[in-house]
């Protein structure tokens, strides 16, 4: 396929099982955040920051990341998006990365979930985008068999503010969106939150989402699949890892 004009393409790992992708995807993101926590001029430790995606894709990826060899006392982990749930919720992604990458060596890592209890919806964005100061690292994405990325579905009403938006997180409303499931109320990250990551790893699974994927690279308008924003925001290239 030819490059479109002022698009960085992918690369497209393609792996030849589940475990060969599991161990693939865990040893990028390691790789990565070991380049984050590399001593420099000015700060002999410095900190790295990770974003990670929620849904079932990457349950797999986050426990054998778990067994990483990282200091990861200088980790912080925190999340792309969240539903509205509290981070207790079996439904949260917040629950998916303190059940599947919060133990065995990773469970030194600092989390800071999106939501908490007693705070409002707007008052979570404003902590989110504080936290975002520090820009994060690493930034995993995923994809729904609709193109969406993050809380960024096709059609969703005010898709082109957050798409614009200056801001690292912004508050979504999905109704109307088959992707987001019963889950409409969110927080996504946004194109400005992503721009900054020194490394972008989109982990994909199954022939259907490759695609969907396929179809979204033979354009450049993340309005119809907003999964777009994870190759043509200006930065890091993105590295996708797939298998079927």
């Amino acid at each position: 396929m030819n490059a479109l004009p002022n698009v960085r393409m992918p690369y497209f790992h393609e792996c030849r099982n589940d475990d060969a992708w599991t161990w693939a995807s865990a040893v990028a993101i390691t790789a990565a955040l070991r380049r984050e926590l590399q001593p420099r001029e000015n700060d002999p430790l410095p900190r790295a920051r990770l974003l990670l995606s929620g849904g079932t894709t990457p349950a797999p990826v986050f426990r054998a990341l778990s067994q990483a060899p990282l200091d990861w006392q200088r980790v912080d982990i925190s999340l792309v998006d969240e539903r509205w749930l509290l981070p207790s919720d079996l439904d949260s992604n917040a629950h998916l990365v303190q059940a599947h990458l919060l133990r065995n060596k990773a469970a030194a890592a600092r989390f800071q979930p999106l939501t908490r209890a007693g705070r409002g919806i707007e008052a979570a964005v404003a902590a989110a985008n504080l936290h975002a100061r520090q820009s994060a690292g690493v930034i995993v994405l995923g994809m729904g068999g609709d193109g969406h990325t993050a809380s960024l579905f096709p059609g969703m009403h005010g898709l082109d503010a957050a798409l614009t938006s200056h801001e690292s997180y912004v508050a979504v409303d999905a109704s109307g969106c088959p992707g987001a499931g019963a889950w409409l109320r969110r927080i996504s990250l946004t194109p400005a939150g992503l721009a900054p990551a020194n490394s972008r790893i989109l982990l994909l699974r199954g022939a259907d989402k490759r695609v969907v994927f396929e179809q979204a690279l033979a354009g450049t308008d993340p309005h119809e699949l907003p999964v777009r924003i994870a190759f043509t925001t200006p930065g890091a290239t993105l590295d996708v890892y797939w298998c079927a």
